[in-house]
Order: C-alpha cells, then structure tokens, then sequence
C-alpha cells in the first residue's frame, strides 16, 4: 500500500498539480490522487490542513507534507534514486536542474496570458511580443538540451526525467494555443501529448464541469 497522497487541483486547469502528477505515474510510482477543485467558496477549507498557503499540489507521505511541484519533485527523485529523476550525468543534471527551476520562475507572460486548459483549442490565436519571448526562450531550452543531450532518445535529456514533466504543461499551451512549431520542435511536443499518461490527464480534465473564469481567453 502506497504512502503517498498527491493533492491535486482540477485537471484542466492545474498546470503546477500535473507536474508531479505526470512524473509519479511515468516512473510507476504508486499514490493515492485526492482532486480539490480550485476557485471555489470552499477551496481553502479543503486545503488549510497542508500548510500549502492555500495551493496544490501537495504531497502526503504519512505524517510529512512537502508543497510545491519542483519541491516535491526533488524530494522524490531523493526517495527513489532508482527512477532517476534526474540524469545520470553530472553535467546534463545540473543543466536539467537549471531549465526545471527556470521554468518554475520564470515564464510570467505565458502562464498569465496563456493559461492551461485541456478543453479548449484556439487556431491563430494572437501572441503579445511578451508571450513570443517566453515561446522563443522555450524553444531555445528545447533545442539545446536536444542537442546537447538528447541525441539518443525523444525526450529532452534522451530518457524521460523531471525537467520533461516540468515542461508537460507548456507543451499543452502550445498545442492548445496553435503556436508553430519546427520540425523539431512539433517532434518533442507529440513525444509528450502521446504519452499515455498525458492522454489520461487530458481525458480527465476534458470531463471536468467546473469552469474557473479567471482561467478562460477567448480567440
């Protein structure tokens, strides 16, 4: 019987909840999925028992709690050295170390003017110059790594690891906001919509009837 309890918000919306999320279940790590639907009168309620400041995810290991996504990223590639969160090598690790915390900081004109959601699909839709920087900059993390250190499989770093999962979310912005794509590119993105568990999350928040308007664009 697994410990862990992953507190997640709603799926088609939750960008930060699927980080985790999708690590866990690509590195087969069992846990316990508890969803608390977010923007509602009674959120906080839900969430004031994980000193999380209010937010998700939140992981349970029996009596420890750790919030944040990268934080309990960290802690289980700690836990599990044997899934190899992180890469092996010394210097491809700390490159994927660094895009991961990157991504985790950085990012503002995206994430508020392109926000996650896994209903909705917009053909030509308008890029502010500020949203184009994050994209260009994006890219540019995913050629290198490709490059540098992902000759040998299709993931950014060759096999899978947390840096992939700390970019799932931006892939699905870019799918459902119809941003173009290089070759290249277009292969990394369906490398990650094709994975089973991305489609499982998908499905799921594609099923969800709550709708958090602060979350909505329109074309």
């Amino acid at each position: 019987m697994s410990s862990y309890t992953l507190i997640i918000g709603n799926k088609n919306y939750s960008s930060w909840s699927l980080r985790p999320w999708f690590w866990m279940k690509h590195a087969g790590i069992e846990f316990k999925e508890k969803r608390i639907s977010l923007s509602t009168g009674e959120t906080a309620q839900h969430l004031t028992a994980y000193f999380s400041n209010y937010k998700v995810p939140v992981l349970q290991d029996n009596d420890l709690i750790i919030w944040d996504s990268l934080a309990i990223l960290e802690y289980l590639a700690e836990v599990h050295p044997e899934k190899h969160g992180w890469p092996d090598d010394k210097r491809a690790r700390a490159t994927a170390r660094s895009i991961s915390a990157e991504m985790h900081s950085s990012f503002t004109a995206l994430r508020s003017e392109l926000p996650m959601n896994c209903r909705k699909r917009f053909d030509n839709f308008n890029i502010s110059p500020a949203v184009q920087k994050d994209i260009d900059r994006i890219k540019a993390i995913w050629e290198s790594c490709r490059d540098r250190y992902g000759r040998e499989g299709s993931w950014l770093f060759g096999d899978f690891c947390i840096a992939d999962a700390m970019f799932a979310p931006v892939v699905l912005r870019f799918i459902g906001y119809g941003v173009p794509l290089d070759d290249r590119q277009r292969e990394y993105v369906q490398t990650v919509v094709q994975n089973p568990q991305i489609k499982d999350w998908i499905d799921s928040g594609k099923r969800e009837k709550e709708i958090i308007a602060i979350d909505e664009v329109n074309a």
